[in-house]
């Protein structure tokens, strides 16, 4: 049998005729499933086997939402500085140049501004993928100039939060934000407009104490990790045993925390209803 067994020996193959497989060709859930990604991508990035939400950026989640991927991004070109001259393992300066050109983007929150389901909207989307999400100045300023552009023209406001909480190597500037953005949305809620608030995985520290959770409609992706501080530091503050999955979108909808969770192929339908509901009108 030399089917399996190679009768010369000494046989070298050149790197570049070498066949390797190219990374990326297939995604393992959490559970162990195996799923193509081109059919992970077709299917919004959900696995088709158990259901598992993979974590995408604004990119995704604005073709999800916005009719025909149409929009007009605000402030596209706001960056952050560092008035702190803060430095840990790098200086935050060379942190942001490095995740910049890494992600390609600019801060961990886009503004766009179109159509869903043919009603204007505003929707302001947290990337992950810049510095976890971490809140700074810019990310408060994007999502307060987006409210002000949503109360200027009378459109709904929608947030997706995915978020490590505050910016540490901003400090009090990043704590700022979450008056700021609260503020903002008292002014949208006396503007008697909608605001949608998605929480996604993960949504935690700052992101969670402020506009994360002050929406007309609190929503949230299956399975999404959802929390203030760590279960370490709940667990020692509160000194007692926590219940399994405490800090996940199932266990907040049981108590209360949240009104609905809706699965990604049912969130366009399902954030527009939120809106036709609450203003009133027509379902589309």
């Amino acid at each position: 049998m030399a089917w399996f067994k190679r009768k010369e020996k000494g046989i070298t193959t050149a790197t570049e005729d070498k066949m390797d497989i190219p990374k990326g060709l297939w995604y393992k859930s959490p559970t162990g499933k195996i799923i193509d990604a081109d059919e992970l991508a077709r299917n919004l990035f959900v696995s088709p086997e158990d259901g598992f939400h993979v974590r995408i950026g604004s990119a995704e989640y604005f073709q999800i939402l916005f009719d025909n991927n149409e929009f007009v991004e605000l402030d596209k070109n706001m960056t952050s500085k560092d008035p702190l001259h803060f430095v840990d393992t790098k200086k935050y300066a060379d942190r942001l140049k490095d995740v910049m050109d890494k992600t390609k983007l600019k801060d961990a929150v886009r503004t766009g501004v179109g159509k869903s389901k043919g009603k204007e909207v505003v929707i302001c989307c947290m990337d992950f993928a810049f510095i976890g999400g971490s809140m700074g100045a810019v990310v408060g300023e994007k999502i307060a100039r987006g409210i002000d552009h949503a109360i200027k023209n009378r459109m709904p406001f929608i947030m997706i939060s995915k978020s490590g909480g505050a910016r540490m190597m901003e400090a009090a500037y990043s704590l700022m934000q979450l008056a700021k953005t609260s503020v903002k949305l008292a002014q949208l809620a006396e503007a008697k407009l909608p605001y949608i608030s998605l929480c996604t995985d993960p949504t935690t520290g700052g992101t969670t104490a402020s506009y994360a959770m002050l929406g007309d409609i609190n929503i949230s992706e299956p399975g999404a990790l959802i929390g203030f501080a760590g279960p370490r530091v709940v667990r020692d503050t509160t000194g007692k045993d926590l219940p399994e999955g405490f800090q996940t979108a199932e266990f907040l909808l049981e108590h209360g925390f949240l009104d609905f969770i809706a699965p990604r192929k049912e969130l366009k339908d399902k954030i527009n209803l939120y809106i036709d509901l609450i203003q009133n009108n027509t379902i589309r």
